[in-house]
């Protein structure tokens, strides 16, 4: 062995922070050579394959693991050599390690090679026989033929050969046991560090049957033993002589990454409704996390509720797929047709309870009494389930959830009282999926990657083809533009990669790729048509051949009780959008909008349009413009208009603040001076989200992406009085366009869905930078001149009184936590019209910018490209001052 055999292993892996073993531990010699085969759920489900040579292990990774029929070869990427105590490795690499997951010993024995086995590695073509106990007899690993040269891939194929041990047609039956050859152990149970510890089989010594890293470790040594609540002082339950109506429920902080010291269980954090379970007397009322009353919305859980004694119960309603998996737009589904009876009350704590308060309690005895109170109702209410939760390792859990394609885990102290509101016991940890989808394709606007085409191969086979599953939109910063458009340009093709009715229609600007390339997505997980939601752009993966990529299905969720969920009388489906009486431009189809579940997506937001425009159509709106619109929002504190009941109804009000319960899909950003965190919307699916919720203006601050303290634009607005006409407006903003040319500024135009105009200055962000106040005094002075010269033309004082007849010049919209409406937002106005970015060749007589709404402005965007040199046209604030100080 040479002496640096191991180096490539060792270089990967940092041993402070895995439990993998580093190739110290003197192995006893064996009269046979071993083999291993390692099941490892990482970024996707392989397994590793293991043979024992010269005193370590020659490894593969097997993308679909070894199959015992003749016909079928398994592509086997060869890896680094691995330490032979490595065989005896079972439990959980850290999630951010190399090959972090969980590794499962699926089958170990010895393997006796045909010949020697130095010259068939060499050759490319090693013969050997397996004798274990899954796998056994002869076999064959095969370089692929670009790689017997000695090229950089060294891909080979695992092939069974035709004998007594062979199955023909087999359907990788072998495959599906769950449990370890070892331990006798799933991937979930190893993961989570139950069960007994696997046998010992290369070094004779037995691991702990966790396996897992924890942070909180002092020695270096075996995971700690699954925390023991501890209670400093006995605590007791208050006596009460009534109920209250309605408990301010605690709320969880988001964090990172989840707790991995002792003393916190972990549950996961479902995809549904917070309600809150008061019975009293036999009756049973559900309320929201703000106390509203949703008893008729939830009626088949609040009649099973009532068999309850007095009790105030803390869950989720949730609605589960048919593997018993949350599924929040099947939920959403089921309130919208007034079906409730297959949704479920996922208990998770216990406030009140036969005339005792328990909230003074530790969480583990709250819990303790909940198990108890529900399980004595066993049958009585199938709808009420009792939440468990796990006492190991926070980042185990997590990832336990993440692979199962959960939304993530709820931490929470098991010594904390309940404290209404959001504080530190309680904490939340999210994940999205991952996974690895074929490029088949792109759009493009002139230079710009709009959004890649999506595939994965599905079914065996002759049935087996390349399918679209929808497009990868958001992702692609500049660093990434200049290495991945090259690439997609080398595998342009003039014909669809994707099999006949499973590809995107043809539309303008698309692409066609060949089905080269891979790429590492990061998604919310698969719609009901099959299709990725809320992809996001990883990376392209080198190192996995295209023909491997295969659509992966989620493991069914364990614990909890959400693996066998009530039988359901009608199918939950996504809501659709219900086809109006009159004809519409309203697009039909699913209520989801890139994975965003829309409710109620007929409702009218402007109701008064012929026909009227309405909340799905706002929501394809914003995805139709989200591309070019979001370079404009994203990374500033953005404020909306809400007009949940359109834009003539009654509740109607501006949001400067993230509230509780806001979707993930939005960003929350601390301000300093300010304690309550402000909306931020950093990614096209934001737009969606808040489309959602009813927002019909956006309004971001005009800082430097990422700087609040910084000024990132200079907006000048001409507000016109009503006896104005709007070809002064035009001559306006010409005139102060004019002066700021003048200073080497570069200005841009835009309407603002009104009467006005905004004429916009991008600035650069560096150490010279002035201050808010500073750009503030600069565009009242730009402002001051030009009314100075023109008074009967315009004004720069608000009072109304002084501005009949004239232009008022708004320079105040230069100010910190100032806000000017986003270019290509909506407006809470009659027409439903748009701030409209658009070019100075268009401002001149005869721009009407009522022509401008969310029903034409995607094409008018498309065809006009207003805009496209507003990032490099950014210039210095502080030169244009110094040059206006000398004017």
């Amino acid at each position: 062995m040479r002496k640096d055999s191991l180096a490539p292993y060792r270089a990967k892996r940092d041993f402070s922070l895995t439990e993998e073993p580093s190739g110290k531990t003197s192995i006893p010699k064996s009269k046979q050579l071993r083999f291993v085969i390692q099941r490892h759920d990482a970024t996707r489900l392989h397994y590793d394959f293991r043979l024992e040579l010269d005193g370590t292990f020659k490894s593969w990774a097997v993308t679909k693991g070894p199959s015992l029929d003749p016909a079928v070869k398994r592509l086997a990427v060869e890896v680094e050599d691995h330490p032979l105590d490595y065989g005896d490795f079972e439990g959980t690499i850290p999630e951010g390690q190399y090959g972090g997951g969980t590794v499962q010993l699926w089958d170990r024995g010895y393997w006796i090679p045909e010949g020697d086995p130095h010259d068939g590695l060499k050759r490319g073509d090693l013969k050997f026989s397996l004798v274990g106990e899954r796998v056994e007899g002869s076999w064959v690993l095969v370089r692929m033929k670009w790689d017997r040269k000695g090229g950089k891939r060294t891909n080979w194929l695992l092939i069974k050969h035709r004998d007594a041990a062979a199955h023909e047609g087999d359907d990788d039956k072998i495959l599906k046991d769950p449990k370890s050859i070892a331990s006798g152990r799933t991937l979930k149970e190893i993961a989570l560090g139950t069960g007994k510890a696997p046998k010992p089989f290369m070094t004779g010594k037995k691991r702990s049957a966790g396996a897992v890293w924890q942070s909180n470790r002092k020695d270096g040594g075996e995971a700690a033993a699954p925390a023991k609540s501890t209670t400093k002082a006995p605590v007791k339950a208050k006596k009460v002589s009534s109920m209250p109506n309605f408990v301010e429920p605690q709320l969880a902080k988001l964090v990172e990454r989840a707790p991995a010291a002792a003393g916190w269980a972990h549950e996961v954090k479902f995809d549904g409704y917070r309600l809150q379970l008061r019975v009293e007397d036999g009756e049973a009322q559900l309320r929201t996390r703000k106390g509203l009353d949703w008893t008729k919305k939830f009626s088949a859980i609040a009649r099973q509720g009532e068999s309850l004694p007095d009790c105030i119960l803390d869950g989720e309603a949730v609605a589960l797929d048919k593997h018993g998996a949350p599924d929040f737009a099947a939920l959403q589904a089921a309130l919208s047709e007034d079906k409730s009876e297959d949704l479920i009350f996922f208990a998770f704590d216990l406030l009140f309870l036969e005339g005792e308060d328990l909230r003074p309690l530790p969480l583990s005895e709250r819990k303790a009494r909940l198990k108890t109170l529900l399980e004595g109702m066993k049958g009585k209410h199938p709808g009420l389930r009792f939440v468990d939760h796990f006492e190991t390792a926070g980042d185990a859990v997590l990832q336990s959830a993440c692979r199962m394609h959960l939304e993530g885990i709820v931490s929470k102290e098991l010594d904390a009282p309940y404290r209404s509101g959001r504080g530190g016991s309680w904490t939340k940890a999210k994940c999205r999926a991952g996974h690895e989808v074929i490029i088949g394709g792109w759009t493009s606007e002139g230079r710009r990657l709009r959004s890649l085409l999506a595939g994965v191969h599905r079914g065996e086979g002759k049935s087996r083809k390349l399918v679209y599953v929808g497009r990868v939109g958001t992702g692609f910063g500049e660093s990434v533009m200049r290495t991945l458009v090259p690439k997609l340009r080398e595998v342009e093709s003039k014909t669809s990669p994707f099999a006949a009715g499973a590809s995107p229609p043809k539309e303008a600007n698309m692409h066609w790729a060949r089905p080269d390339l891979v790429a590492e997505i990061e998604f919310a997980g698969w719609t009901g048509a099959g299709n990725v939601r809320q992809a996001a752009f990883k990376g392209l993966r080198g190192d996995k051949p295209a023909e491997e990529v295969e659509a992966e299905v989620a493991a069914d969720p364990e614990k909890v009780e959400m693996a066998k969920p009530a039988p359901s009388k009608s199918k939950s489906r996504p809501a659709k959008a219900r086809t109006p009486a009159t004809k519409t431009t309203v697009p039909s189809g699913p209520a989801i909008v890139m994975g965003v579940s829309i409710s109620h997506p007929d409702k009218p937001l402007w109701p008064d349009e012929k026909p009227p425009v309405t909340k799905i159509e706002l929501a394809r709106y914003y995805e139709a413009v989200g591309d070019w619109m979001i370079d404009h929002i994203a990374g500033r504190p953005c404020s909306i208009v809400r007009t949940p009941d359109g834009i003539t109804g009654k509740q109607n009000f501006f949001q400067r603040h993230a509230m509780p319960g806001s979707s993930h899909l939005l960003s929350e950003v601390k301000v300093s001076g300010d304690k309550k965190p402000y909306l931020q919307i950093d990614r096209v699916e934001g737009l969606i989200a808040v489309a959602q919720m009813g927002a019909t203006e956006l309004h971001p601050w005009n800082c430097q992406p990422g700087n609040p303290e910084l000024p990132g634009r200079l907006v000048f607005d001409l507000d016109p009085a009503p006896d104005v006409g709007f070809g002064a407006v035009i001559a306006g903003a010409r005139e102060i366009a004019a002066r700021l040319r003048k200073l080497d500024l570069v200005p841009f135009c835009k309407t603002t869905g009104g009467k006005g105009l905004h004429v916009v200055v991008p600035l650069t962000d560096d150490r010279k930078s002035p201050d808010w106040d500073t750009a503030k005094t600069f565009a009242k002075e730009i402002c001051r001149k030009v009314a100075e010269d023109e008074p009967e033309l315009y004004v720069i004082n608000m009072a109304k009184k002084e501005r009949t007849g004239r232009i008022f010049l708004d320079y105040l919209r230069n100010d910190r936590t100032s806000t000017a409406v986003a270019p290509l937002s909506s407006r809470a106005r009659p027409g439903a019209t748009v701030s409209m970015p658009i070019e100075w060749t268009q401002v001149k007589k005869g721009l009407d910018p009522m022509k401008y709404t969310v029903r034409t402005a995607p094409a008018l965007l498309k065809r006009s490209k207003p805009w496209k040199d507003y990032a490099k046209s950014a210039r210095p604030l502080r030169a244009a001052i110094e040059k206006l100080v000398k004017s």
